[in-house]
């Protein structure tokens, strides 16, 4: 007995392993005969591999469909081949071990058509509809959605009974109904328009016209083309209701960014009547800590921006401080000598940058938390980075706010604002304030470039890219009022991406422009204009 059973499981083992013999000999005789197949041939092979349903079948597909799968001419072997320079690095397709680098004209491509290339993508998708892996899955859905093959509606049909995932699940139902609606039965065309209807996900508009263009010459079908037109007048007004919101998304976005660029400005500006044109590089150098931060600590990069908030604050701050002491205070009452000075001042923060970090951009991660995007409708994703930046301006204004209007520092910077003798006679060091709110503009202006290192190049041109729009935002909401501030850079930054649409992005610029110098002649002070018995500085 105890003989009987081991030869039972040597011979189960046997069976095991000449099963998988097979499939592998399969493979290669497929891969084989690929190598001298016309297209015709090529995709009757490529479903045999298809049907084989392992590991190694389903990454022999996406190479063929990749391009990368080739042979090598003299011995026939087949490889996956990678462009490298003008030489080409091979791979075993068995054991995965690299071949080493060979020419070009030693080896072949095992090429597709258009045809053929579809062809395998709905083959990998077959095979992928049973992967462990639920981003596959759900490509898998989307692949056979986009391939309208009927003959898959069982296929579809089989994985939804198995499926557990709810987002594999909302791809394969719309897969379904999709395939549902080309199949020429009434009740599953009915019960699709209807699943569909409460979807209205703008990618189903081909199918949708697809199904009006086949049925439409047949009466027997009329009732559904009516619901079919139906479907597609509610996709196209919800189309026009979720690109309202996301420009207004966009407009808000852009609004934050402005604010946060240019709240500093609007503190120094109606503090000290300073027109600072080195507040721009304030920004650049608060974006440059940012990309030290990141290269000192790599294995923080998650962390990286929480790090480099109180570091740009520091450092801009305190440049801000040393230019206020060092240079603005003895030009109070000279608005062109300011300027002037403050822009030789940005020249040279400017060549000093280029000088240590060189002229290009320099590459600033964004943390994975930052990354991705929060889908809300499949006709309407908002980006997590701009999320994160619109809470980041409320949480810098409401900090303003609370600094202002509670703390004793803020007392005295508002007191200076609105009469700065009548500050002085009370016993305020208004040289003292002068330069502690130059020195919180320029820390503000630091945090403000962490956060556009983030959406766009960190480079010693980056302030240039701001200054200009900060003044815009200061003196359309009022100077020195950061409610103003708040309020003037997201009407500008909304208004702006409305006009863009129509306009163009160069036009809506010009156009704000012109509305502003518009606003200023009828309201010269803002629309928050700074209040107190003197305000002498913004008269």
């Amino acid at each position: 007995n105890m003989n009987y059973f081991l030869r039972l499981i040597t011979f189960i083992l046997l069976m095991f392993n000449a099963s998988n013999n097979v499939y592998a000999d399969n493979i290669d005789e497929i891969l084989s005969a690929l190598q001298k197949s016309n297209f015709s041939e090529k995709e009757e092979l490529i479903t045999k591999l298809g049907n084989i349903q392992t590991n190694k079948s389903l990454k022999v597909l996406k190479s063929l469909e990749k391009g990368i799968l080739y042979y090598i001419k003299e011995s026939k072997i087949n490889v996956f081949a990678k462009k490298v320079d003008k030489k080409y690095e091979l791979t075993d397709i068995t054991s995965g071990k690299n071949i080493g680098l060979i020419k070009k004209n030693k080896i072949k491509r095992i090429s597709l058509n258009n045809k053929l290339r579809k062809h395998t993508r709905t083959i990998i998708a077959k095979s992928s509809l049973l992967s462990d892996n639920k981003n596959m899955r759900i490509e898998a859905a989307k692949i056979i959605f986009e391939s309208n093959l009927i003959e898959l509606l069982p296929l579809i049909s089989q994985a939804l009974e198995n499926e557990k995932n709810k987002n594999v699940i909302k791809e394969l139902l719309k897969t379904q109904a999709s395939l549902s609606l080309l199949s020429g039965d009434k009740l599953l065309i009915n019960k699709s328009l209807d699943y569909l209807m409460k979807t209205t996900d703008p990618e189903i508009i081909s199918v949708v016209n697809k199904f009006i263009e086949k049925y439409k010459t047949e009466d027997s079908y009329k009732e559904e083309i009516i619901k079919a037109n139906n479907l597609l007048n509610k996709i196209n007004s919800d189309l026009k209701l979720y690109k309202l919101i996301e420009n207004l998304f966009f407009g808000l976005s852009l609004g934050s960014v402005l604010f946060i660029a240019a709240v500093g400005l609007a503190i120094t500006f109606g503090v000290m009547g300073v027109i600072n044109l080195a507040h721009g590089e304030m920004i650049m150098i608060g974006a440059y800590t940012t990309y030290v931060i990141q290269l000192i600590f790599p294995q923080l990069i998650e962390y990286s921006l929480f790090i480099a908030l109180p570091f740009a604050f520091l450092v801009t701050g305190l440049i801000g401080v040393v230019i206020e002491r060092l240079v603005i205070r003895y030009l109070y009452g000279k608005p062109l000598e300011t300027l002037l000075a403050t822009f030789g001042i940005s020249l040279i923060l400017q060549q000093l940058v280029r000088s240590i970090f060189s002229p290009i951009n320099m590459p600033v991660t964004t943390p994975q938390w930052m990354s991705g995007m929060l889908n809300i409708h499949p006709a309407l994703s908002l980006a997590y980075g701009r999320l994160y930046i619109i809470a980041f301006s409320i949480a810098i204004f409401i900090a303003l706010l609370i600094l202002l209007r509670k703390s004793h520092f803020g007392i005295k910077i508002r007191a200076v604002m609105q009469n700065r003798p009548m500050a002085r006679a009370m016993g305020i060091k208004t040289n003292w304030i002068d330069s502690m709110t130059f020195g919180l503009g320029s820390g503000i202006a630091g945090i403000a470039g962490v956060a556009l290192s983030q959406i766009t190049n960190v480079g010693p041109n980056l302030g240039q890219s701001y200054i200009i729009d900060c003044f815009m935002v200061v003196v359309f909401g009022g100077v020195g009022n950061i409610w103003g501030t708040l309020s003037g850079a997201f009407l500008l930054g909304v208004g702006n991406k409305f006009l863009e649409p129509y306009s163009g992005a160069v036009l809506a610029k010009i156009i704000t422009l012109i509305f502003l110098i518009v606003f200023i002649q009828k309201k010269p002070k803002g629309m928050f204009a700074l209040k107190g018995r003197a305000a002498e500085i913004n008269q």
